[in-house]
């Protein structure tokens, strides 16, 4: 683990080259139609995956590594490599963005009964009254594909998907925020709500993140180094291997799946599928 200031690195980060890994054709202002365009795209270009976990190491958090990697690779990357891939490029784009981080409520009795390993950011774009959370590194069907503002009693729906923020009663001294989903196959009801993560508004450096990486990428018991865990949205669907299990979400909610019996299977359906070149030292299928 380093100890070295992200934004110390000697390689220069290059937006042209990410904008075109992505898709972005788009304005390059500070605005807000940029920060949405720029933020879909990334989010349906770049899949999501812990390949590096699997075979036993974090991945590098450098910003040549992350272009090396998921820009100029075939590889995706799990939530601290793709956020940050995108705050380097919103940053460069002239917006003034605040690393977050949150607590994971997907299956929990509780947010504090999780630790703080997501990572997402705080974006203010010139001119708007407020700020947006944006976060392309959550790998499950409720994840944001468009950025939000960061306020409460709104619901907002875009591509495809439906989400809210509602405020959470805690001890701390700051709010507590927690980032719901609207699950397509629920009903008209309340309970068609599910929260994806907490977390609150103070700042986390990059030396934060390192720490939550070297954890989550290293430690026996995260469940991102037992299993590949794989996530690819597209315009019309969301796309999952979890261990052995491949399962297709559409935009109306059709579920369907499989599992997987043969690692030759399984290699392919990641390359085809998800568009990830496997890397030498990882069996998908134990």
């Amino acid at each position: 683990m380093s100890d070295t200031d992200l934004s110390e690195q000697s390689e220069p980060y290059d937006l042209d080259a990410y904008l075109d890994r992505i898709g972005w054709t788009g304005g390059r202002r500070a605005d807000r139609a940029t920060l949405r365009g720029v933020h879909l795209a990334h989010a349906l270009s770049l899949p999501f995956e812990n390949l590096d976990p699997v075979r036993g190491t974090a991945p590098s958090l450098a910003p040549a590594d992350l272009m090396a990697k998921m820009v100029r690779g075939r590889r995706g990357g799990y939530c601290y490599e793709h956020n940050l891939l995108l705050r380097l490029a919103l940053e460069a784009l002239g917006f003034r963005v605040t690393q977050l981080a949150g607590r994971v409520v997907v299956g929990a009795r509780t947010p504090e009964s999780r630790p703080r390993t997501h990572a997402m950011l705080r974006v203010e774009v010139p001119g708007e009254p407020l700020p947006y959370l944006a976060d392309v590194g959550f790998g499950a069907p409720g994840a944001l594909l468009l950025p939000v503002p960061l306020v409460t009693g709104t619901e907002f729906e875009g591509a495809c998907r439906r989400h809210r923020l509602v405020r959470l009663p805690h001890d701390g001294p700051l709010q507590l925020w927690e980032l719901q989903a609207r699950d397509p196959r629920g009903g008209p009801g309340e309970g068609a709500w599910a929260g994806q993560y907490a977390f609150t508004q103070e700042p986390f450096a990059a030396s934060d993140l390192e720490v939550f990486n070297w954890f989550v990428g290293t430690h026996p018991r995260s469940p991102f180094t037992r299993r590949p865990y794989l996530q690819r949205t597209t315009a019309d669907r969301h796309l999952a291997l979890d261990g052995a299990r491949f399962t297709e979400t559409r935009a109306d909610g059709t579920v369907s799946g499989r599992t997987l019996a043969e690692e030759a299977e399984a290699r392919r359906l990641v390359e085809e599928e998800f568009g990830i070149e496997v890397p030498e030292g990882v069996t998908l299928l134990s």
